[in-house]
């Protein structure tokens, strides 16, 4: 039996295309057809069904792909536990997070695990789409915000701590709210998804429950970073996390706004979690990134020190 063809299999499985296997292994797809080919060949048995833009699997392939998901996880630890435990972490580490998050916080954070483990190499996965873990094969996976039910290991990483911000010219033109409700007299720059026009959520002490705010402005977007240079212009207020906007609050380009509230840009506090499944979590290289990154963001993450700097 192929190993390597099973790895595949596993692949094409978890993914239902085999040109996604063929960019996983970063070989061409004929490579990838012949190898699912000769398996099915060996076997005596098809795995799975040809479509014309993607593949599903037979029932018999549906088997097959449980168990040996497992089984190749199992064969990677065990092959790892052979290695010197005191050697140093190496292989590919895969690590899915959303763009904005991924390009200020996560790479800087990749960066400094690589320097002191030069023999990990990184596939980083920028996305705002919400992905399967298991199905993209990714050793971690970060997600901003609400979790649904899943069989992966979940890790909290840190809280989203939301500041209201504007630049000192904006607070100079216009003046500085005192409490929320103010705002409706201010420009509010607001972000603009799927999900329609954001609202921001206050919060003061002893309040049970936050309080929605509809508020309006000159600007909205789905672009966070165009919403940010609009209010570092002057143009208005933003909401944004911390881990966004912490050096421009350290450097005083923004300016914190109504900090007695606890604002947000949900009814509930949000967590930055990282996720992983059982198996992966044991592997030496993963383990030794979530040790670093737990490090980093312990007690304070890097991004919510502005408030200690002078």
């Amino acid at each position: 039996m192929d190993l390597n063809a099973l790895r595949v299999f596993e692949r094409v499985a978890a993914n239902g295309s085999f040109t996604a296997a063929a960019r996983h292994f970063h070989v061409a797809v004929s490579s990838v057809s012949r190898q699912i080919s000769a398996l099915e060949a060996s076997l005596g048995v098809r795995l799975l069904y040809r479509h014309t833009r993607a593949v599903s699997l037979t029932d018999a392939g549906r088997q097959y792909y449980e168990q040996i998901r497992g089984t190749l996880e199992q064969l990677d630890h065990a092959t790892e536990a052979l290695t010197d435990p005191g050697a140093e972490p190496a292989g590919t580490l895969r690590i899915n997070a959303p763009v904005a998050f991924g390009q200020r916080r996560i790479l800087p954070l990749l960066n400094a695990f690589q320097r002191c483990y030069p023999a990990v190499k990184a596939e980083l996965l920028l996305t705002d789409e919400v992905t399967d873990p298991v199905r993209e094969g990714s050793d971690i996976t970060f997600r901003v915000g609400e979790l649904s039910d899943s069989s992966l290991v979940a890790r909290p990483l840190a809280p989203m701590n939301y500041v209201t911000a504007a630049s000192p010219a904006y607070l100079a033109r216009r003046g500085t709210p005192n409490e929320p409700q103010d705002l409706f007299e201010h420009d509010c720059l607001l972000y603009q998804g799927e999900m329609g026009r954001q609202r921001w959520y206050f919060r003061g002490d002893g309040e049970a429950r936050a309080t929605a705010l509809g508020l309006s402005g000159s600007l909205y977007s789905n672009d966070a970073e165009s919403l940010l240079q609009a209010a570092l212009l002057g143009q208005g207020i933003v909401m944004f996390p911390t881990w966004l906007i912490g050096e421009l609050l350290q450097e005083h380009r923004l300016v914190p706004l109504l900090e007695e509230w606890q604002c947000e840009v949900a009814p509930q506090r949000r967590m930055i979690h990282l996720l992983t499944t059982e198996g992966r979590q044991r592997s030496h290289k993963v383990q030794a990134f979530i040790d670093h990154l737990m490090s980093a963001v312990d007690p304070v993450p890097p991004w919510d020190r502005w408030r200690e700097a002078p």
